[in-house]
């Protein structure tokens, strides 16, 4: 099993989903989360004063999904992000050792 940790831009959310559905993804958590990489943040003007924006908003995405979905979700992903532009996000991957769903007690890839 594996977990997939998307960073992406908010507003690419819904395609991203829809891609996920298509991929065969049954579930995911969404989380709004601030920050940056490459793009260091940027300035604003307010009442005429200026002011740094360091953490910018960002969307995060977990799924627990089988060995076996794991090109077909990296490609949704990566797709339906996609903007060509700085800032599109990051995918992570890590191992999975174990899933359980707590309402009747299945574990591994039954839980997911």
């Amino acid at each position: 099993m594996k977990l997939v940790t998307a960073i992406i831009k908010p507003f690419k959310l819904d395609a991203v989903r829809d891609a996920l559905a298509e991929a065969g993804v049954s579930g995911i958590t969404v989380s709004e989360v601030k920050g940056f990489g490459r793009q260091k943040g940027h300035t604003e003007l307010y009442r005429g004063a200026e002011y740094v924006v360091d953490f910018l908003p960002k969307t995060m995405l977990q799924i627990a999904i089988d060995d076996s979905q794991l090109d077909a979700v990296l490609e949704a992903i990566g797709t339906a992000a996609q903007s060509g532009k700085i800032g599109d996000g990051k995918i992570f991957v890590a191992n999975l050792e174990q899933a359980i769903r707590i309402r009747t007690g299945e574990t591994g890839t039954e839980a997911i």
